[in-house]
């Protein structure tokens, strides 16, 4: 998925840079609206997943407090460590989305002054 946003706002970006005259830009905010819909659901699903990941590292973390069971310690190390990329993934897909905003709204910008 890192890839395909990464890729996806570059060739955005690169149009925009472009800004060739010829550009239907109606057309590309179409594309670009259906795009953003795509990466805000796999934003909610790995927001959901980080969540649940995050409330697992909480109530595991206690456990080991309680019970202080070396078992139990090895799952809160684990879900940590699981937990850090799952942030990470979770940043770069908001960075992303949030910039698409911006490019849309370029994108808006140039369609009315092509009017």
């Amino acid at each position: 998925m890192k890839e395909r946003i990464v890729n996806y706002l570059q060739f955005i970006d690169d149009i925009l840079k472009a800004d060739n005259p010829d550009t239907d830009y109606d057309k590309l905010m179409k594309e670009h609206l259906i795009q953003i819909g795509f990466f805000m659901h796999e934003r909610l699903i790995h927001l959901i997943v980080t969540v649940v990941f995050a409330i697992c590292t909480i109530i595991s973390a206690y456990a080991f407090l309680a019970f202080s069971n070396i078992g139990i310690l090895a799952l809160t190390v684990l879900l940590l460590i699981l937990l850090a990329p799952y942030i990470a993934h979770y940043y770069r897909l908001e960075n992303g989305v949030q910039k698409m905003y911006r490019q849309y709204d370029e994108m808006l910008k140039r369609s009315k002054s092509q009017e």
